[in-house]
């Protein structure tokens, strides 16, 4: 156990904490960090009578995705001082299930994410992606608040 670990990041001031306690971790056990950052598939152009809408196409899209995702992988993995680094990308609308597919695919023995903490009725509604992983993951979530 704690042989590789998956940490999935979105940029926030809390995803990179939980980049910090899976480092530490590594570190401990001699472990390797595989980081996974999910971007969202191309949005939906909806046309109306009379409204112009000012969308990219979908390779300028997927471009743009490509370099914000490798920059944020690349700068959170360079924080990462003294573990075996490897990135991912993944492009998904439901980001729980890209996480478990890329811990899949990395072979990774434990999870390690943020909790954004929704509270109120907009976790009723909306739920989590760390609730939905938790729920669903056959791997140790370690969750980082």
């Amino acid at each position: 156990m704690y042989k590789h670990l998956l940490v999935p990041i979105d940029g926030s001031k809390l995803s990179l904490k939980a980049v910090t306690y899976g480092v530490e971790l590594a570190k401990a056990t001699g472990a390797r960090v595989t980081l996974l950052h999910v971007v969202p598939e191309y949005p939906m152009q909806v046309y109306a009578e009379g409204v112009s809408v000012g969308m990219v196409s979908r390779r300028d899209y997927a471009k743009a995705m490509k370099e914000e995702a490798t920059k944020l992988l690349e700068r959170t993995a360079a924080k990462a001082k003294g573990v075996e680094v490897a990135t991912m990308q993944a492009t998904s609308n439901s980001p729980w299930e890209a996480i478990l597919a890329g811990a899949k695919k990395a072979k990774a023995d434990t999870i390690v994410m943020a909790s954004h903490g929704r509270r109120g009725l907009a976790s009723l509604l909306l739920g989590s992606e760390t609730t939905k992983v938790l729920t669903h993951s056959k791997l140790p979530v370690l969750v980082v608040r």
